[in-house]
């Protein structure tokens, strides 16, 4: 099977409306039925579900209080935008600040969430996205397990990357394999931080 990858100039959101064209054709050619996609202030959603129109849009947005109190980014308008036109809205923690279950259960051990975060992030910071939001939607029902998907992420605003999947719950996170890689940034190097020093005597 051969299946085509795009490389992104550059991420971020200028690249959204691509994705979105990239992520339908081959939902069509997979005959994949569901489409998850990462939204903060819901600007991408509204976008989401009106490019996707025909397929399950799963928009997996921040929980209240992730910039401030009792405050969610995403305005209510949006979300009866997002509502009225079909999508799905999961409102949901971050899986990777809250994997330390799955750690427990696979290794025996705790608080490992954030360096399997930074991991992912080698690959783009939507990479690390689109493997953390299949999780949120698999734990509040709203996807199968049973059924590929494709997970749509990006980096700050807008999107830039998208694979396909089988989502899995939090707490069976290294189980899930990534199949396909559909679009992503190419990166530019990253300069090493700085040597820690040893402590004074």
């Amino acid at each position: 099977m051969e299946s085509r990858t795009v490389y992104f100039d550059k991420p971020g959101r200028d690249n959204t409306e691509a994705v979105f064209e990239i992520a339908r054709k081959r939902a069509q050619e997979l005959g994949i039925k569901t489409i998850i996609v990462a939204s903060t202030t819901g600007e991408t959603a509204v976008k989401a579900v009106d490019a996707l129109k025909g397929f399950k849009v799963v928009i997996v947005t921040h929980v209240f209080g992730s910039r401030e109190p009792n405050v969610n980014p995403m305005s209510e308008e949006r979300r009866r935008i997002v509502v009225s036109k079909g999508g799905v809205l999961v409102t949901a923690a971050h899986a990777f600040g809250s994997i330390d279950r799955a750690m427990r259960r696979s290794f025996n051990m705790m608080n490992l969430g954030e360096e399997i975060a930074s991991v992912l992030r080698i690959f783009g910071q939507g990479m690390k996205v689109v493997c953390e939001i299949p999780l949120m939607a698999a734990d509040a029902g709203a996807v199968r397990t049973d059924e590929e998907v494709i997970s749509i992420g990006g980096t700050g605003r807008g999107v830039d990357t998208a694979v396909v999947l089988n989502p899995v719950n939090t707490t069976d996170f290294f189980t899930l394999r990534v199949k396909e890689i559909l679009c992503k940034p190419r990166l530019e190097p990253v300069s090493p931080p700085p040597p820690i020093q040893p402590p004074r005597a």
